[in-house]
């Protein structure tokens, strides 16, 4: 359920993005509706950042990839050093 939120916020961001770039290209200069587009894209984007930091904070999320295992790696060599 929290992926699928995820890409629909992607998704609405990229959307607003290209409505911005629309607007820029028919207007061929700075209008109220690109810079309107562009404040909704940092609102959105701003939005989902702190959704997922307190998601990953609540415990939701974990953290997984190249950085998780190389961390991983790193604890299980401290405790056989120990």
């Amino acid at each position: 359920m929290l992926k699928i939120l995820i890409i629909l916020i992607f998704l609405t961001i990229i959307v607003s993005l290209g409505t911005a770039l629309f607007h820029l290209i028919k207007h061929k200069e700075t209008s109220a509706q690109t810079v309107k587009a562009l404040t909704y894209r940092i609102g959105i984007s701003l939005a989902l950042f702190i959704a997922l930091s307190i998601a990953f904070m609540s415990g939701i999320i974990q953290p997984t990839g190249i950085g998780m295992q190389m961390q991983l790696q790193k604890a299980k060599m401290a405790e056989q050093n120990n």
